[in-house]
């Protein structure tokens, strides 16, 4: 099902649910200048097997608002703006997964509103936390000092993007995607092309958006509150990461209190058809762990949540309590 959600004062987002209503919620949260149809399919699909899977375009991605430079907002907004669409979709508390700059905005809701959190999954992205990572030989690396994006990405992102029409914007975006893929995975261009294609199409045009490189990143880091969170949370570990390479994942499992660390073989910064099964699986897998332990907490005197957002039995403070790890 499609529909529009008003999350601020002029911005309307466009948001996608399917898989049964009455399932665990499960909100996808996508990349900087993404549009929510970056989740592919395939993947969708398979996660809406279990889930209520929702999906949504952020401010000016597709169908969404595209309104920066008349109201400009700060990074920390678009966290907000995920909350907004669980509220006008009635969904209490979800599963959270994100990917890219989606992750760190999945961080921001673990640290300020972990009461609508069931659990967190972490893809391609970087901690907010200045917790020094701590090498396996015992040696700590200050977080600043961690590796940035491959020279080959930092040399493409320093070409300007200029509008020759719709067929080279498609392009340039196929050869963004090569980049993003890493090394280890045969790259296809045919799916990139198609992917981007459905995107142009659901969007309406072919420009390339700029406003979250533009907007402020003030406020975003959550040190403290990460080291204590109770929300499960699961980091993917992508070995051909070129914009969070190794070990950024293994530095958010530790910033991350409890956090479980798991490798997708050959993964890069993108989702291939390659990624698809053992991404969905260990997603599954972590969210069915959460949910074995929401139905235990609803048996028990005073109640929990219920895992599909719904208020359990036991008074209006249930949904307020974080789920425990199993």
């Amino acid at each position: 099902m499609e529909r529009f959600v008003d999350v601020a004062p002029g911005v309307r987002l466009w948001v996608e649910d399917r898989g049964a209503p009455d399932a665990p919620a499960l909100l996808l949260v996508m990349g900087a200048l993404a549009s929510g149809l970056g989740w592919p399919e395939e993947l969708v699909e398979s996660l809406a097997e279990r889930h209520r899977v929702i999906r949504y375009d952020h401010r000016d991605t597709g169908r969404s608002t595209w309104s920066f430079d008349e109201q400009p907002y700060p990074l920390t907004a678009l966290a907000e703006d995920g909350v907004r669409v669980l509220d006008a979709l009635g969904v209490e508390r979800a599963h959270l997964v994100g990917m890219s700059l989606g992750g760190m905005l999945v961080q921001l809701t673990v640290a300020d509103r972990p009461e609508r959190v069931l659990s967190a999954t972490l893809i391609g992205t970087g901690a907010l936390s200045s917790v020094p990572y701590e090498r396996p030989d015992g040696t700590r690396i200050p977080a600043e000092e961690l590796p940035g994006a491959s020279p080959a990405l930092l040399e493409l992102w320093s070409r300007p993007v200029e509008d020759h029409g719709p067929e080279a914007e498609l392009e340039r975006r196929v050869e963004h995607w090569r980049a993003l893929g890493g090394d280890r995975i045969p790259f296809d261009a045919s799916y990139a092309r198609e992917q981007e294609r459905r995107i142009i199409a659901h969007t309406g045009h072919h420009h390339a958006g700029t406003a979250h490189a533009r907007a402020d990143t003030f406020g975003m880091d959550r040190t403290e509150a990460l080291a204590r969170t109770e929300v499960p949370t699961l980091v993917i570990s992508a070995p051909a990461e070129p914009v969070y390479p190794p070990p950024h994942a293994h530095h958010i499992a530790q910033a991350v209190r409890g956090a479980r660390l798991v490798e997708i073989p050959g993964m890069g910064h993108a989702l291939p058809r390659e990624v698809h099964a053992p991404l969905a699986a260990a997603i599954l897998e972590h969210t069915g762990r959460t949910d074995r332990t929401e139905r235990t907490d609803q048996a028990r005197p005073g109640g929990r949540t219920a895992p599909g957002g719904r208020t359990a039995p036991g008074g209006a403070d249930a949904a307020s309590r974080t789920p425990r790890h199993t």
